[in-house]
């Protein structure tokens, strides 16, 4: 028992002292939150009457922290709250570049694809469809790989098998060099960003935008919105042995009509789409870029390619949330001021030493040597409690908020009343003649089953 209890005690010295060694040479702490550091909180809300669904604000707080991310913010806090978002931006004082950060649109643009930068290797790829389909199917591993975004994506027209190519023709030494975005003599090419980083969509000109794998494509003015898919058709699925996405048009000139006027564009290589390829996009990035291999499409639409399951699952709530797209308005704006947040976090660090510093003081006069057991004790258990708050505020981007000081001064208060519980429960079995070694251990096991249900 006793070889228990030592290794016992032996094991959580080690791991107290272990994490915070492994937090301090890293340089790991405890982000603080926005009443501490000073900011702004911008809460957004749905423009009223107008239809959403939990997608659509789902994927609206991913592209704000997206964004956020983007520009450096520190530590960010993104919070759904039933219909409304809250935006905590700790550190950014200017309203104006908050509200440029959370401005997103929640809307998907389809606008054909004029060039993309970068090198890319011809490798000709078959699909295979089936007569009276249409269908989009076949995976261009190497043969679009610079002007796609991300996986790489075909679709095919319906018909017998046949081999598809989407690239210029090659050079000698097998390349094909695409062309470096330059704009066409009929749109001006807008190149607005935050931070340098997201463009601001705008939808009316043509533009340079980025695409999720971090490649540029220059696209044309939108020609239809995500509007143009059955709303929550869009599904992730196994295509040809790989995964893929499919998604049901709307029927009428809204939904198909639109669609096939754009995949007619591409299909036919027109001036207005001469890569063949249509981007989806959102909030200023490509989501994704498929070849359209087929003039028109009726009831629904498959993109295949090289995807994951996550990837594919990604663009199937993208093109859910076009169907019924939100727009978000700011209803509230609030500034938390540096100098209150500092002011704050020194106001409770000092209260948080005084408390201790009088329990302390209790604990010798009351308990004599035995107070520092609890001395020690509590040395552990805040290297434990600092260590694992700094791990969730770097892996989890967890903060650290006033309420929080408040809650770690208050288990202070928690661990020094289970050492009152057991100091007490060890007199009295010394009072009932024991010796001092066992009176430590029955006292211990009495004691425990109090300390976790008061503790509880």
């Amino acid at each position: 028992m006793r070889r228990k209890l030592l290794t016992a005690l032996v094991s959580i010295v080690a791991l107290a002292i272990g994490l915070l060694s492994l937090n301090l040479a890293f340089g790991y702490r405890p982000a603080l939150g926005l009443d501490l550091r000073g900011g702004i909180s911008v809460t957004l809300r749905p423009v009223e009457g107008e239809k959403y669904d939990k997608t659509s604000l789902d994927l609206a707080v991913e592209r704000i922290r997206e964004r956020v991310d983007s520009f450096g913010v520190g530590e960010p806090e993104i919070l759904r709250q039933d219909d409304a978002i809250v935006v905590n931006l700790p550190g950014v004082n200017d309203q104006k570049q908050a509200l440029d950060l959370v401005n997103v649109t929640g809307k998907v643009y389809l606008r054909p694809v004029l060039a993309c930068s970068g090198v890319i290797t011809e490798t000709p790829a078959t699909t295979t469809t089936t007569p009276g389909t249409d269908t989009g199917s076949g995976s261009v591993p190497t043969t679009v790989a610079s002007t796609t975004s991300g996986p790489t994506v075909d679709t095919a027209s319906p018909g017998p098998s046949r081999r598809v190519s989407s690239v210029p023709p090659t050079d000698p030494s097998g390349t094909t060099t695409v062309s470096t975005l330059a704009p066409t003599s009929s749109t001006a090419v807008s190149t607005t960003t935050v931070a340098g980083e997201l463009p601001f969509s705008d939808p009316t000109q043509s533009q340079v935008l980025p695409t999720r794998d971090g490649r540029r494509c220059q696209v044309g003015p939108a020609g239809g919105t995500g509007e143009v898919f059955s709303s929550d058709s869009a599904r992730e699925r196994v295509i040809d042995g790989g995964w893929g996405v499919t998604v049901d048009l709307k029927g009428g000139a809204s939904g198909e009509g639109v669609w096939n006027a754009l995949a007619s564009q591409c299909y036919n290589g027109a001036s207005t789409c001469p890569s063949r390829q249509l981007a989806i996009e959102l909030d200023g990035q490509i989501q994704s870029a498929p070849t359209v291999n087929a003039p028109s499409f009726s009831g629904s639409v498959q993109i295949s390619g090289q995807f994951t399951k996550s990837e594919a699952a990604k663009l199937a709530q993208v093109m859910n949330s076009g169907a019924l797209p939100i727009t978000l308005k700011a209803e509230a704006i609030q500034n938390v001021s540096a100098t209150l947040g500092s002011d704050s976090l020194r106001a409770a660090l000092i209260a948080g030493a005084i408390g201790i510093a009088l329990v302390l003081l209790f604990m010798f006069l009351y308990y004599g040597r035995l107070a520092l057991v609890v001395l020690a004790g509590l040395c552990v258990s805040g290297a434990l409690i600092y260590s694992a708050t700094s791990l969730i505020s770097r892996f989890y981007n967890g903060v650290l908020s006033l309420a929080g000081i408040a809650g770690l001064i208050v288990s202070i208060g928690v661990t020094i009343d289970s050492y009152v519980v057991f100091f007490e429960r060890l007199k009295d079995e010394v009072r009932a003649g024991r010796s001092l070694r066992n009176s430590v251990q029955r006292g211990f096991k009495a004691a425990f089953h109090t300390i976790l249900i008061a503790d509880a």
